[in-house]
């Protein structure tokens, strides 16, 4: 729990240092389209007809403003739309690519787009339902953007750099995709559509069955639907195929929903109706078909150094391994850098920790040292005061003992006089007492004396009457 706190703690320290951190948020099934990012489809109806469980709604956010929505598919780990809208074209902005963490962790709390590096181990089961950028290390393929990054003003720029807004390209593919719809939006769309803040735009992948390490789905076209939702609306479809970087088809919407999934509906309103205004859409048509016509004179005009391009291949050939080798000392050393700076950050971690304990315990301390000072300071007054006490007590006692020796050392003599005062009194009236005394002792002499005079005579005639009637015969009956 205090791993996750820091972590939370640095990760908001992040966000508010670090541009690069964009927000995005992940729409549950209950919620009615992309919520916020509504803004971005023509009546604010989302395209109807994308309904498998694996499509997830993505409102894309940065500075907590809705940029741009896209709907990414968990199968094919790539976005099968991102619909935005033109701001104006930007300086190309460094790329610094985002993942979102709960397509793969939907209980987690991470609800901001983040860098992938950055997440260590706080998103469970990372990958599982997206892309990563390990996917596309030495695969050969880029990082397409849908939504490209050069149609943003730089506050929308940044949001597009995210992996939920990529799908696997060819280099060459890549920088077609961007260049044609960058011409196709500025001379084209932007011009013809009265209110610019009315164009939406949608620009989608359809999936095949390549997969870049059995992971990744590769598309096998890219394709663009825009809608100007004005009084006079138009609405129109391009379409790259993967195979032909320089082809670009033109047809309408409703052509267009007939590639994708059946019962797709891309967009409302005066987009793919009858009340678009034909003379504004081949206006735009013929835009669209000057810039493919100019891709194709710059074809014509280049004829021979793409006849010479097989040297070109030929040395490709030779350097890919090198290249590839190169690719993997770059992986290697990105790697090392950032584990040295996730050893440096534990180590800081540590240090920190040990710093901040010592810390703790020496305010503890303190805290404690103060604490006992206070207590013995409190308690000197209730000391002081006991021992006043004790003293006065104890001065008590010795006056207490000195006036119990004065007593009894005044109370012999007094005794004795009082002793002395009285024995004749008790004299005198001892002499009946001792008269009674006298005279109980004689009488009792008397009596003693007759009694024992009495005894002897008793005696005597007993032993008399014994010997007589032992030693004289009795007299016969007849004498």
């Amino acid at each position: 729990r205090e791993w996750t706190m820091k972590t939370s703690i640095v990760f908001l320290l992040c966000i508010s240092v670090f541009p690069g951190f964009s927000q995005g948020r992940v729409v549950r099934e209950d919620e009615t389209g992309f919520a916020e990012c509504n803004v971005f489809f023509s009546g604010q109806v989302p395209p109807e007809g994308f309904t498998e469980p694996f499509h997830v709604k993505i409102c894309q956010q940065y500075n907590k403003e809705p940029r741009f929505a896209t709907l990414y598919s968990t199968k094919d780990k790539i976005p099968l739309y991102s619909a935005f809208k033109f701001t104006k074209p930007a300086q190309s902005e460094e790329e610094n690519w985002l993942v979102e963490p709960q397509i793969d962790d939907p209980e987690n709390d991470l609800h901001e787009m983040v860098h992938e590096a950055d997440i260590g181990g706080t998103v469970a089961n990372l990958g599982a339902n997206q892309a990563l950028t390990s996917d596309y290390v030495g695969s050969g393929y880029e990082r397409g953007l849908l939504n490209p990054s050069l149609l943003n003003e730089e506050d929308f720029q940044v949001a597009t750099y995210t992996l939920t807004n990529a799908v696997p390209l060819s280099p060459a593919l890549s920088k077609s995709w961007h260049r044609d719809i960058g011409k196709v939006v500025e001379q084209a769309l932007i011009p013809y559509c009265s209110k610019m803040d009315h164009l939406y735009l949608l620009a989608g992948a359809i999936p095949s069955s390549i997969q870049v390490k059995g992971k990744v789905s590769v598309p096998e076209s890219l394709w663009l639907a825009a809608c100007c939702d004005a009084p006079e609306g138009w609405s129109m479809g391009l379409v790259k195929n993967i195979n032909d970087e320089n082809s670009l088809a033109d047809l309408t919407v409703r052509e267009l929903e007939k590639q994708l999934l059946p019962g797709v509906h891309l967009f409302k309103g005066n987009c793919g109706k009858d009340k678009q205004s034909q003379k504004k859409r081949e206006a735009v048509l013929q835009v669209v078909s000057q810039i493919r016509s100019g891709e194709q004179v710059g074809k014509s005009n280049n004829q021979e150094t793409k006849e010479s391009g097989w040297v070109r291949k030929v040395a490709g050939i030779i350097a890919t391994p090198f290249i590839k080798l190169l690719e993997l000392l770059i992986y290697i050393f990105v790697e090392l850098v950032k584990f040295v700076f996730y050893f440096l950050w534990l180590v800081v971690k540590r240090v920190v920790g040990t710093i901040l304990d010592g810390v703790y315990s020496l305010w503890n301390g303190m805290v404690s040292y103060l604490k006992a000072v206070s207590m013995v300071l409190i308690s000197i007054p209730y000391d002081v005061g006991r021992v006043i006490v004790n003293i006065f007590l104890g001065f008590l006692q010795i006056v207490r003992d000195v006036l119990s020796l004065t007593y009894r050392i005044l109370s012999i003599p007094v005794a004795f006089v009082l002793h002395l005062a009285a024995f004749p009194y008790h004299s005198i009236c001892a002499i009946p007492s001792v008269l009674k005394d006298m005279a109980t002792g004689i009488g009792g002499t008397f009596a003693l004396v007759i009694d024992a005079t009495a005894a002897v005579l008793h005696g005597f005639y007993y032993l008399a009457g014994h010997i007589v009637k032992r030693f004289v015969p009795k007299a016969s009956s007849d004498d």
